[in-house]
């Protein structure tokens, strides 16, 4: 399948380009730790007199790197029609991941490409397609098609590809 990993220096955004077929196709590089979102806690306020909802997770930050520099890669209209969304979420490898002594820094031999730890896949979508939400697209339920990908990768974030389809 098409991979979406770039070389680490290449990790801002790309912005508005044609694919083949005469399609807009806009590429957005996030650097930063992705964070999933979705999650929601309700609890009562007596003063208020009714249960308050609100989001269980800490996501802000990286909600912001997403809008930040999804509005430095695409400057134009917000689009309505179908979209495919293919997602590359980098995550950071832990220390066990890399040698010791001599060999420090250097990454083990067995160390996994893909990660398969939490937060999982669908969380991971959810906090950034909700931040696209109104400078790419009217509703994330535009999306109608992609593929998403958790790996280690250094330095983590995400690579974004949106096409009208």
């Amino acid at each position: 399948g098409r991979r979406l990993t770039r070389s680490p220096d290449r990790r801002r955004a790309r912005g508005r380009r044609r694919h083949e077929s005469g399609e807009a196709m806009i590429e957005i590089c996030v650097p930063g730790i992705p964070k999933p979102g979705g999650s929601k806690r309700a609890f009562y306020n007596k003063a208020l007199g009714r249960a308050l909802i609100v989001d269980a997770c800490d996501n802000k930050d990286w909600k912001t790197a997403v809008k930040m520099f999804a509005v430095k890669a695409y400057q134009g209209p917000v689009l309505h029609g179908p979209l495919s969304l293919s997602i590359e979420f980098r995550m950071p490898r832990p220390k066990s991941h890399y040698r010791t002594g001599a060999h420090a820094g250097e990454l083990k031999p067995n160390a996994p490409m893909w990660h398969t730890s939490k937060p999982d896949r669908t969380k991971l979508v959810r906090s950034t397609e909700d931040s696209l939400k109104g400078i790419i697209w009217a509703d994330d339920s535009q999306v109608c098609d992609g593929r998403v990908m958790k790996i280690y990768f250094d330095p983590p974030g995400a690579a974004i590809c949106i096409e009208e389809i």
